[in-house]
């Protein structure tokens, strides 16, 4: 494998950090993991478990030369009992693959991200992502029944419970759901799989009329919707406006659940909370409409050097926060915009430039993180906190919660060897 090869594992997908190492290893097995982090331990050697490398937060590349541990050929659907919906398989399954997989069993998985086509199941619940449709679903917490980990020290953990309750001892698969690959490597999951809805329709617009059919609301500003239609030539099927609301239900009664929602849209079009709006149930409109939301990532890599920020905030501050950036760094920025997902206060606030500065970076998120602390809210919503936050985690998180984690640390993985410089910055 030579540097060219080796980019691909070195540089994260939107270009913010670099590693530097050498070596790429590559199992297929539980069994191969425990002897390589066994040695690895035993030599104090540096470890950088890799799932598909679409971390945003610098959790999936090396800081230095360590060793990346890949789980890409880590790929095998192991059973899915079609009677309790729970998957099982290994953790380097991408995403796509395996909602296709149980998609033939009138399944669907409890994650959509913007990344499915490449994201590996591993690395989504090692940062707890969230997606698209957490408001319908949950979290990775209620949706992951149990995991096999593989230990800093080699020894192998059998958590793998397939059982939708079970009520004996510590709970331990969830210390690994969201850890960032500092506690262990995830070999195997076994998942949730909630039945398909018969009838799904998705509209440009939100409120409390449609709560049990509601599975996603997803926000879009106008900067946001001029990014996609510059650099990907995707345009708003409703013209230009101010905000844009993306709004999906999915149920059991086609008619009921249109009923529902023309109702809805009568109603806010009559007290005059929307200015326009366009449905969609027809595949090919729908999924026309979801990729102005799902491809924005993909845009604004376009647009010149972009800070982003993952964020959870009070719903009454969702959209300020956004503003008060922009007022912060005013024309030094060549763009500042939001998106997200609105259902849950989740949003992803960007800051384009021309080009790369630390004095930038320092602007920004010194003004920003203390925001954040003030309206009680997260400095990483969904993307974990990996090497770009971790600076900024001890001031965030309180002071026995800090020092629980770094205990846990100490314990699990004592030779510091998995994931260094991530999360508590070891």
């Amino acid at each position: 494998m030579d540097e060219t090869d080796l980019n691909r594992y070195n540089i994260d997908w939107y270009n913010q950090v670099r590693g530097k190492s050498k070596i790429v290893i590559k199992p297929k097995t539980t069994e191969e993991v425990s002897k390589i982090l066994s040695f690895c331990n035993e030599q104090m050697l540096a470890v950088c478990p890799q799932g598909g490398n679409t971390c945003v937060s610098g959790a999936s590349v090396p800081v230095f030369d360590e060793i990346i541990l890949s789980s890409d050929l880590m790929n095998k659907i192991i059973s899915l009992d079609e009677n309790s919906g729970v998957l099982v398989c290994q953790a380097g399954c991408i995403l796509e693959n395996l909602n296709n997989y149980v998609a033939d069993k009138h399944l669907l998985l409890p994650l959509d991200l913007g990344s499915k086509g490449s994201c590996h199941i591993g690395g989504n619940i090692s940062t707890n992502a969230g997606g698209l449709r957490l408001l319908r679903y949950g979290s990775l917490h209620g949706n992951v029944l149990g995991l096999e980990v593989v230990k800093a020290s080699g020894e192998i953990l059998d958590c793998l419970s397939t059982l939708k309750k079970d009520n004996t001892g510590y709970h331990l698969h969830h210390l690994f759901i969201g850890s960032e690959g500092t506690l262990g490597f995830l070999t195997k999951v076994a998942i949730q799989c909630p039945p398909q809805s018969k009838a799904v329709c998705l509209a440009f617009l939100a409120k409390n009329e449609l709560g049990e059919i509601l599975s996603a609301v997803e926000v879009i500003d106008t900067p946001s919707m001029d990014t996609v239609n510059e650099h990907l030539k995707l345009s708003s099927p409703i013209g230009k406006h101010e905000y844009y609301l993306l709004l999906e239900t999915k149920g059991s009664d086609e008619g009921h659940d249109q009923q529902k929602l023309n109702k809805f849209l009568e109603s806010v079009l009559n007290t005059n909370l929307i200015s326009d709006g366009a449905i969609a149930s027809e595949p090919a409109k729908y999924h026309a409409m979801w990729a102005l939301r799902e491809r924005l990532p993909e845009a604004f890599l376009h647009d010149g050097y972009v800070f982003n920020y993952d964020l959870t905030v009070p719903l009454e501050y969702y959209y300020k926060l956004v503003a008060d950036v922009r007022e912060h760094v005013g024309s030094r920025a060549h763009r500042v915009f939001g998106f997200g997902h609105l259902g849950d206060g989740n949003i992803h606030l960007q800051v384009s430039v021309k080009e790369f500065s630390k004095q930038m970076k320092q602007h920004i998120e010194t003004f920003l993180f203390k925001k954040i602390k003030e309206l009680n809210g997260s400095i990483s919503a969904e993307h974990g906190v990996g090497f770009l936050k971790a600076p900024h985690l001890s001031s965030i998180k309180n002071e026995s919660s800090f020092k629980l984690m770094k205990s846990l640390k100490a314990l699990m993985d004592p030779n510091a060897i998995l994931n260094p410089y991530k999360v508590l910055e070891n």
